[in-house]
């Protein structure tokens, strides 16, 4: 049996569409202050980290055998004094982590399930479609000098990574635009992303269904955004997106998905170049009919 550890993002439905598939029992597990929508009608478990002994327990109570951790999940206030006396050593574990940075905790989270027997599996290992090969998928095609600034943006990425700090940057000419922190990639891009002087009041131009959008919609919603490059910026440019060096990749591997190719289109780039392997593609057949209605290239170089 799995458990599912699921954050936000399309992430975990994913996954637990590939168990139903292969025909594998799975418990969801959700952070108490993080609640999980949808996923069906999987047996749930609710968890804080004050509380993580008696999770572990259940956990063998069901018996689990597998965890997997799969989405986005901020990091929660943890109340001390709501740490119950079999919690104890491990929040306490993972408190000495926080200061750390992501890395540093994460390594500890995966050693405390470890050590109780758990096997970690990654998402892509379960979901093997979420790693697309190597290779440009698209029609538009990266020239030489997106070749040079991915070669500028993987040491780029590769020193952020080093001090934990993100792991994915924007680079136009070999000049870095933007890095990504804390708040993630979307924020990131949309640090590019200025209101056309007339545009109307209201959310930017990729605030819509994405399922209704076909192909054909594109010219329509191009002319519709109402945002635009910041004109102080050159233009063009790759987002560039690979895992930390030495990362865990069981954990937190780096995503795209359709939001991220409609930002980048909306923020002026030429295409998105992520390392083949290493970053997972959400729904990768609607990220290619995105970035060929819109003229990017994506490249898993």
């Amino acid at each position: 049996m799995l458990a599912l550890f699921a954050g936000q993002g399309s992430l975990p439905g994913l996954v637990m569409d590939a168990m139903v598939r292969a025909g594998t029992p799975v418990v969801l597990c959700e952070m108490e202050q993080f609640p999980v929508k949808g996923l069906g009608e999987t047996k749930r478990l609710q968890y804080r980290l004050e509380g993580l002994g008696p999770l572990l327990a259940a956990l063998e109570a069901e018996g689990v055998t597998d965890v997997c951790f799969a989405g986005a999940i901020s990091r929660p206030d943890v109340d001390l004094t709501k740490v119950d006396a079999v919690s104890a050593p491990l929040v306490q574990r993972l408190v000495g982590a926080f200061g750390q940075g992501d890395d540093a905790l994460l390594r500890e989270v995966l050693e405390i399930f470890e050590d109780r027997g758990f096997v970690v599996r990654a998402a892509h290992e379960l979901a093997p479609m979420l790693l697309p090969e190597a290779g440009v998928l698209t029609r538009v095609q990266p020239i030489e000098t997106h070749e040079n600034d991915a070669d500028k943006a993987v040491a780029v990425v590769a020193a952020m990574g080093v001090a934990d700090v993100g792991q994915a940057c924007v680079v136009s000419g070999g000049q870095v635009l933007a890095i990504e922190a804390i708040p993630g990639t979307a924020w990131m891009l949309r640090s590019l992303i200025v209101p056309k002087e007339d545009a109307p009041s209201g959310p930017i131009g990729w605030a819509f269904d994405m399922v209704a959008v076909t192909v054909s919609d594109w010219a329509e919603w191009l002319s519709g955004i109402n945002g635009q490059r910041d004109p102080a910026l050159p233009k063009g440019g790759i987002l560039f997106k690979a895992p930390k060096p030495d990362q865990d990749r069981r954990i937190d591997l780096p995503t795209i998905g359709p939001e991220t190719v409609m930002l980048a289109a909306e923020a002026g780039l030429d295409g998105i170049v992520i390392e083949a392997g290493g970053v997972m593609v959400i729904d990768a057949p609607q990220c290619v009919k995105i970035s060929n209605g819109v003229g990017l290239f994506l490249w898993l170089r």
